[in-house]
């Protein structure tokens, strides 16, 4: 009786190593692509505020520097902004690339994330 429990003892011996050994890198690679997640819409959210912000001020009539200037206080580094004036609206694309999770390992490519914000300008505001 003694022997049949140490044989099953030693037949199970390391297959909870085992089954951990498979899991590990799963999670670590589910918690890279929520973090991945995460992180787009975090950008997604900055550049969306920050062409709202942008077209907010040129539709005041502030320069179009000033203006880009605020947006990039929200704005992620390295964004992007284009203006366009057209039939009294100035609209702004924001435009910026978050990168994949692999970060420096360049695992994945990055994702470019764009928003675009249009406002009516204002009688008397500039040109």
């Amino acid at each position: 009786m003694q022997q049949q429990r140490d044989r099953r003892r030693r037949d199970s011996t390391g297959a909870v190593t085992a089954e951990t050994a498979m899991a590990v890198p799963v999670l670590v690679l589910l918690a890279m692509a929520l973090a991945w997640v995460v992180a787009l819409g975090v950008s997604q959210a900055r550049i969306t505020d920050a062409a709202r912000e942008t077209a907010r001020s040129l539709a005041r009539g502030d320069s179009e520097s000033a203006a880009i200037a605020l947006g990039r206080r929200v704005a992620p580094d390295g964004a992007r902004f284009e203006v366009h004036r057209s039939d009294g609206v100035v609209t702004v694309t924001v435009t910026t690339v978050v990168a994949g999770p692999g970060g420096a390992l360049g695992l994945v490519s990055g994702h470019t994330a764009q928003a675009q914000a249009a406002a009516e300008i204002e009688p008397g505001a500039g040109p």
